[in-house]
């Protein structure tokens, strides 16, 4: 006859507590259960340290680092932009990417961009943007979910939506969705347009235009002269309609569809210029455009919400001079195309092309020395601007010594906030101006 093993015992206790529920046996009972939900939950909490632990971390943003840690058949766990750990409700590291973007608040197709470029130029990217601003809408005037008040609705669905701090107007159908930008004067000879995009079906389509449809109520099948299209598998650059005067100028553009491009035009009479990021998707002496005082934009494929168009802010602004010969006429010069993330001083890559220009232009002037100011708008706390400004300043002078050989002693630097601007803090083209660096000759 075998003899009662430990665990019959805990059984036959356990059994004897359910029996005689006394008071005593209750307490017993519910240590019991304490027990083993700590155990539970000790196992969870082990389990969640270890994948802490033996995990590869990767940036939801950097597909490669998430394929390689397959390949080694090691678990991956996401982080955010500030690298930290994207957990779900419960506290858990996600392993499934497409959660942890969702979990994060990235935007659709951030996920499978890859992590940011550095700022580097392009030897075809020679995109200057306008000095003098025309039109500037960021949509921080408006409510999340309404349409634009700075833009004119034309038909469609269109609303502002936002992540990442950045605010976009998105568009979910149907084709033929339009609005256009009324500018207060004609587009001059010399003329820059930018805008970002990102158009996540490969087949999507938007058509702009400096001059609004013939007809009144009509699309783009009856757009006069060049127009620009947007797209990606299905080209980007100069178009025309149909056998309409002007010339084409189309490249496919896959950054498009991958994530927040910018998308800028440079037009100097009939030359024009159009660019997808750093590439230059179209370079043409003789187009053929017109100059009105609106911008006309449409959604020329589909959309859906499962496929939505988004449009980051538009700028429109009048060709200025030279950089160096306005720093010699004026003593100082104002770049607003040196760009950082909302918010902080971090340099965002497309402002590469210009700080190579300032770059330069120190080169070939050894005696130039310069004080690199930094200007807000008027937007946050006044503390917090100064400090931003100050930082800017000192990135750019970094950048400078860092990446271009600039002897730091030619450089000072100063933040000076909002406390100097050049124009009005109560509308977004005035707010533009404001953000800007300046270059002081000293």
């Amino acid at each position: 006859m075998r003899r009662p093993t430990l665990l019959t015992f805990l059984c036959l206790a356990i059994l004897a507590v359910f029996a005689t529920p006394s008071q005593a046996d209750a307490q017993l009972l519910k240590k019991v259960k304490d027990a083993a939900q700590n155990a539970v939950e000790d196992e969870a909490a082990n389990q969640t340290e270890r994948l802490l632990r033996e995990a590869i971390r990767c940036a939801v943003n950097d597909p490669a680092c998430a394929e390689q840690a397959e390949k080694d058949d090691k678990p991956v766990i996401y982080t955010d932009q500030n690298g930290d750990v994207i957990t779900d409700d419960d506290g858990n590291p996600i392993t499934d990417r497409n959660k942890a973007a969702s979990q994060a608040g990235v935007p659709p197709g951030d996920a499978a961009a890859g992590p940011p470029p550095a700022p580097t130029a392009s030897t075809t990217y020679d995109f200057e943007p306008g000095e003098r601003v025309i039109f500037y809408d960021d949509y921080t005037d408006d409510n999340l979910g309404d349409f634009p008040r700075h833009l004119t609705f034309v038909r469609g669905t269109w609303e502002i939506v936002e992540w990442q701090g950045r605010r976009l107007l998105q568009n979910t159908g149907p084709r033929h969705a339009a609005f256009q930008v009324e500018l207060p004067e004609t587009l001059p000879e010399q003329f820059t347009i930018e805008f970002d995009v990102y158009f996540p079906h490969g087949n999507q389509q938007m058509m702009v235009a400096t001059s609004p449809p013939t007809a009144a109520g009509g699309n783009w099948s009856t757009l006069e002269g060049n127009i620009f299209k947007v797209a990606s598998n299905q080209g980007a650059g100069l178009t025309v309609v149909g056998q309409g005067a002007g010339v084409e100028s189309t490249i496919a553009a896959l950054a498009v569809r991958e994530g927040l491009v910018p998308f800028r035009i440079m037009a100097d009479g009939a030359h024009v210029k159009v660019f997808v990021g750093e590439q230059r998707v179209a370079n043409v002496p003789n187009a053929d455009i017109r100059r009105s005082g609106s911008l006309y934009f449409e959604n020329t494929y589909f959309a859906d919400a499962e496929n939505p168009m988004f449009v980051g802010p538009i700028r429109v602004a009048a060709g200025g001079r030279d950089l160096y010969d306005e720093l010699e006429a004026e003593g100082r010069v104002a770049v607003r195309n040196i760009l950082f993330d909302t918010g902080k001083a971090t340099i965002r890559p497309e402002s590469a092309e210009v700080l190579e220009t300032i770059g330069s232009m120190l080169g070939e002037h050894s005696d130039l020395r310069l004080m690199i100011e930094g200007h807000t708008d008027n937007e946050g706390e006044f503390d917090f601007n100064m400090q931003l400004s100050a930082d800017r300043a000192a990135a750019v002078k970094g950048y400078l010594v860092d990446n271009l050989g600039i002897e730091p002693e030619r450089l000072r630097t100063m933040g000076l906030g909002q406390t100097q601007p050049v124009d009005t803090n109560d509308t977004p083209e005035g707010r533009q101006q404001n953000r800007r660096v300046e270059l002081v000759k000293i």
